[in-house]
């Protein structure tokens, strides 16, 4: 071995906290360097002539905490490696803070000492200490032996002066990388490193993507330090508004039973459906199969699609729940037949959306949305290679429903046709071919049957649909917005109607379709 490295708990902050064990490393260690002289622990070092180096200088060199960290393990391997000063400790580097260290003990009034550097950090060194799980992972390779002793960490503290028992279901998050998707409100949450006020606006804000504004949390100050230890309860609101935090100050969320708090996570929403195919659940639910409610996936999808049209956020909120119901149970009778669950089908797509994005997630670039699309298609034809498939060998048609509606199916065939060069170079052709069509249909419904005129009518709506495609205009987009104003201006009728006391067989098509003109220009009228 090249050196070693012995790391101790310095306590919550109270020096009645600090173990015996540790006292005793302290006074017989050399070199002691410790994260942080802004503890209270160390005015005991000072008391008791123990020297030290702190490493507070990097907080204020470094750009940022993972910098300073990555410097204080750096660091501390290379004083692994120097040899050992004999006598007392070692006086503060030139990177100490000045008055930092108080004068060296006497050699007769000291145990042993031992040859590597002693590190010491507040609280436990396994509890929220980045340098700790940096050297446990460098050190081995260095040769260099690392000793980790334990101290009280600000968890014990926070159990006995806040009042809850973890067993109960507790969690414990780091401020600076919080974010609403681990927060589970049916766990006690404790969110440690709230340096600051900005912190705690942070806080705050991941916090209220799943609790409600006044929900009550508790700001912990010191906890367990006689003479500065402070415990406030506010609602979460004020969370970044409460004065007084710093290096020891931590925010505790309650668990809560709530059921409204646990209908916001998505694994209540997989219990729920889970209890409703279950035995004990609802009949209905239980008898239904993939093709019995293959319908109704179709049916709330254009529900969905309604509620965007008419640019409705609240018939949004609640359709875009009934698509996802229709995922989840389909999702639940594969897991009851133990193919998939609903967990894969995430895996799955957040896997196709990380590998499909290599100008996001990798080293591609993509300076526009044509870009992006072909990186799309490229990783998608690398993700049928590497399943065996050779996208060179199917159709270019492939790969588009067959139950789509066929105006969209339409669009979706001569979009792919087009890519390969099947298409034509500007709109007149496409406008050519719809006057031929046109021409054609007409011969058709003059001489031939009905299933030849249907046949013309298709190619002629395949032509418009081309047309669409050339003016940049979605053709479902096109037709649903003609269908809603059809719809705008028959309802004129009918007002008209209603007004004139008449009823459809009291009027004639001269009369309605003067007032559909009226309607037209109506439209018109207040049209941007």
């Amino acid at each position: 071995m090249n050196g070693s490295i012995t790391v101790v708990g310095l306590g919550s902050g109270d020096a009645d906290q600090l173990t015996l064990g540790v006292w005793r490393r302290l006074q017989a260690a050399d070199r002691i360097y410790v994260r942080t002289e802004k503890h209270p622990v160390m005015r005991l070092l000072g008391e008791h002539g123990l020297s030290y180096s702190s490493f507070d200088y990097l907080y204020e060199q470094a750009d940022s905490f993972p910098d300073v960290y990555e410097a204080i393990a750096a660091e501390l391997i290379r004083l692994a490696k120097e040899p050992s000063p004999t006598g007392p400790a070692a006086a503060p580097d030139s990177g100490a803070s000045p008055g930092a260290a108080a004068a060296a003990s006497s050699d007769s009034a000291r145990p042993a000492s031992f040859s590597g550097p002693v590190y010491a950090v507040p609280g436990h060194p396994m509890v929220a200490e980045r340098t700790v799980q940096l050297l446990r992972e460098r050190c081995a390779d260095r040769g260099i032996e690392l000793h980790i002793i334990g101290g009280e960490s600000f968890l014990d503290q926070a159990f006995v002066r806040l009042g809850f028992d973890p067993i109960e279901g507790f969690q414990l998050l780091d401020a600076a990388e919080l974010a609403a998707s681990l927060l589970q409100p049916r766990l006690h949450t404790v969110i440690a490193q709230v340096y600051d006020a900005f912190t705690a606006s942070d806080v705050k804000l991941s916090l209220m993507e799943k609790y409600p504004d006044d929900y009550p949390v508790v700001i912990g100050h010191a906890l367990g330090v006689e003479g500065e230890e402070r415990i406030v309860r506010v609602p979460l609101y004020e969370l970044d508004r409460a004065p007084g935090f710093g290096n020891l100050s931590l925010v505790w969320v309650p668990r809560s039973t709530d059921v409204s708090l646990q209908n916001r996570s998505f694994d209540r929403l997989h219990e729920i459906v889970g209890i409703l195919r279950s035995p004990e659940g609802c009949p209905w639910d239980r008898e239904q199969t993939h093709r019995s409610i293959r319908k109704n996936f179709i049916e709330e999808t254009y529900e969905a699609i309604e509620a965007i049209d008419n640019d409705d956020p609240e018939g949004m909120q609640e359709e875009f729940g009934d698509v996802i119901l229709q995922v989840m149970l389909h999702s639940q009778m594969e897991e009851e037949s133990g193919t998939f669950s609903v967990y894969d089908v995430i895996q799955t797509l957040n896997e196709k959306l990380l590998f499909r994005h290599p100008h996001v997630f990798g080293d591609a670039g993509a300076g526009d949305a044509g870009e992006a699309l072909r990186n799309w298609e490229r990783m998608k034809a690398e993700e049928k290679r590497r399943k065996g498939i050779d996208p060179d060998r199917k159709s270019v048609l492939d790969g588009i429903p067959k139950d789509l509606p066929a105006v969209m199916r339409a669009y979706e065939l001569q979009k792919k046709a087009a890519k390969v060069g099947f298409d034509w170079d500007d709109l007149g052709p496409v406008l050519a071919k719809v006057e031929e069509e046109v021409a054609e249909l007409r011969e058709a419904i003059a001489s031939a049957g009905r299933d030849e005129q249907a046949r013309e009518l298709g190619d002629l709506l395949f032509a418009a649909v081309n047309v669409s495609r050339f003016i940049g205009a979605d053709p479902e987009e096109a037709l649903a917005g003609t269908n809603a104003k059809f719809k705008r201006r028959f309802a004129y009728i009918e007002e008209k109607l209603r007004l004139n006391g008449k009823t459809f067989d009291q009027t004639d098509l001269q009369e309605m379709d003067g007032w559909w003109e009226e309607a037209k220009r109506e439209s018109q009228r207040f049209s941007p």
